[in-house]
C-alpha cells in the first residue's frame, strides 16, 4: 500500500507542478482528480473512506469568501480602487508604494488571487501610457499580493487550511502575523526600489488617462457590509466556515442581482482541487507515509522551540517550492503537534509556506496570474524576477522568524 500510494502522489505532484510539458494537458484541479481517483481504483482508500478525508470546513470557508469577492467583482469595486490609486500616484516611487501596499492590504482581506487578477490589467494600461518600465511595477504587484496575504486567515488558499486546521482566533493570528506582513511589505518596496533604482525616480509623472470604471455603490456597500459581519462572525464565534458560507448565503439574498452571476464567478476548479489534494494526502497518510516523512526530517529540526522556528522555515520555504504551498500545508499539518510549541508553529508555517511564493515565478498562482496577464505586453524574465523573488522571501523569511520567535 505505501509504495502504490507513494507512486500516486509521485505522479500527482508531477501533474501539478509540470503545468508546461508536452506529454500531458492536465491542469492542476484535474491533476489532483487523477490522484485522488487512483488512490481508491488501486484500494488505498475506499470510496467512503475518501469522502472522509476532504475537510468540508475548508470548501465552505472557501466558498463564502468567494460568494463576497464575486459580487466585488459584479460591482466593479477592485477594478475602481486601482483606478482611484494608479491615477493619483504623483511620481513612479510613489506610484511603487500605492501597487505594493494597496496590493498587500487588500489580499488580506480579499485572497491575493483575486486582487493580481483585478489589478493587473488596469496597472498594465496605466504604464502603456508613461515611459516606465513595467516589469518592477508588476513583480511589486505579485510579490506584494503575496507577503500580504500572510495577515489573515482568509488572505490565502494555505492560510485557509491553517486556520481550519489550528483552530487559532482569527484575531489572534492577525495580531501575531500583522507587524510581519507590515515589515515585509516596506522591506519588498526597499528591495524592488534598489534593485530598478534607474527605472523609480522620484520625478512628477504626466497624468494618467484612464476610463473611469462604473462602480455599483450599491452592490459595493452590501457587499463590503456582509464582509464587516463575516470579519465579526470570524473574532467572536471563531467559526470561520459557518461565518463566511452564511455570510455568502445573506449576499446572495440581498443583493438584488441573479445568484447565477456569482455561480458563474466561483473558482469551481480551486474547489476541486482542494478536495483532489484531501484524497491524495489522506491516501499517503493512511499508508504511513507522513509518519516516515516526519521521523526522517525530525532530527534535523532542532531540539528547542526556537531552533524548530529556524529550521523548519528554511525547510517550509524549501518544500513548498517542491511541491507548491498549499499541498505542502497538508502535508506538514499532520507534524504541528509534535513540535514543542505548537501554536507558534502554525504562525511560522503561515509565514514560511506564505513568503515561499515569492521565490520564482512558478512560487504562487498569483505571480502566474501577473505574468500570464501582461506577457502581451511585457516580457518579465525569470531572472528579472528571481532577483526580486530570492532576495525579498529570504529577507521576510528572517524578519518574519525574528518576530516569531519572540512570541515563544
Amino acid at each position: 500500500m505505501l509504495i502504490k500510494s507513494l507512486l500516486i502522489f509521485i505522479l500527482t505532484y508531477v501533474i501539478i507542478s509540470a503545468q508546461k510539458m508536452k506529454w500531458h494537458k492536465l491542469d492542476r484541479p484535474s491533476g489532483a482528480l487523477l490522484g485522488a481517483v487512483l488512490m481508491v481504483l488501486t484500494g488505498v482508500l475506499t470510496l467512503d473512506e475518501a469522502y472522509r478525508t476532504i475537510d468540508f470546513n475548508t470548501i465552505l470557508l472557501l466558498l463564502g469568501m468567494m460568494f463576497i469577492v464575486a459580487y466585488l467583482k459584479i460591482a466593479n469595486c477592485f477594478k475602481y480602487l486601482s483606478y482611484l490609486l494608479i491615477t493619483h500616484a504623483r511620481n513612479s516611487f510613489l506610484l511603487l508604494c500605492f501597487v505594493s501596499f494597496s496590493s498587500g492590504i487588500l489580499s488580506a482581506l480579499f485572497v491575493n488571487d483575486t486582487i493580481c487578477l483585478m489589478f493587473t490589467p488596469l496597472l498594465i494600461l496605466a504604464l502603456s501610457q508613461t515611459k516606465l518600465n513595467p516589469v518592477p511595477y508588476l513583480i511589486a504587484l505579485a510579490t506584494s499580493s503575496n507577503i500580504g496575504s500572510v495577515v489573515t486567515l482568509t488572505g490565502n488558499p494555505q492560510n485557509m487550511l491553517i486556520g481550519v486546521f489550528s483552530k487559532i482566533p482569527y484575531l489572534d493570528f492577525t495580531l501575531h502575523l500583522l507587524p510581519i506582513g507590515i515589515l515585509c511589505l516596506i522591506a519588498n518596496v526597499l528591495i524592488i526600489y534598489m534593485l530598478f533604482r534607474k527605472d523609480i525616480t522620484f520625478k512628477k509623472l504626466d497624468s494618467i488617462a484612464l476610463i473611469k470604471p462604473e462602480i455599483n455603490l450599491k452592490l459595493t456597500m452590501k457587499s463590503l457590509v456582509v464582509l464587516f459581519f463575516i470579519f465579526l462572525g470570524f473574532i467572536f464565534t471563531g467559526n470561520l466556515p459557518l461565518s463566511a458560507i452564511t455570510g455568502g448565503l445573506a449576499l446572495i439574498i440581498i443583493s438584488g442581482t441573479k445568484p447565477q452571476q456569482s455561480m458563474e464567478k466561483v473558482d469551481w476548479p480551486l474547489l476541486l482541487f482542494f478536495c483532489g489534494l484531501f484524497v491524495v494526502v489522506g491516501g499517503i497518510n493512511k499508508a504511513g507515509f507522513l509518519t516516515l516523512a516526519h521521523n526522517a526530517v525530525e532530527p534535523y529540526l532542532g531540539k528547542t522551540a526556537s531552533s524548530q522556528i529556524i529550521h523548519f522555515s528554511i525547510f517550509s520555504v524549501v518544500a513548498s517550492n517542491l511541491v507548491s504551498n498549499v499541498p505542502f500545508v497538508l502535508l506538514s499539518a499532520t507534524w504541528i503537534d509534535k513540535f514543542i510549541d505548537p501554536k507558534t508553529m502554525w504562525y511560522a508555517l503561515a509565514m514560511s509556506s506564505t513568503f515561499a511564493g515569492n521565490l520564482t515565478v512558478m512560487g504562487s498562482v498569483a505571480n502566474m496570474i501577473v505574468m500570464e496577464l501582461s506577457k502581451e505586453h511585457v516580457h518579465v524574465g525569470f531572472w528579472d524576477f528571481f532577483k526580486v523573488g530570492f532576495t525579498t522571501t529570504l529577507i521576510s523569511t528572517i524578519i518574519g522568524v525574528f518576530i516569531i520567535t519572540c512570541y515563544i
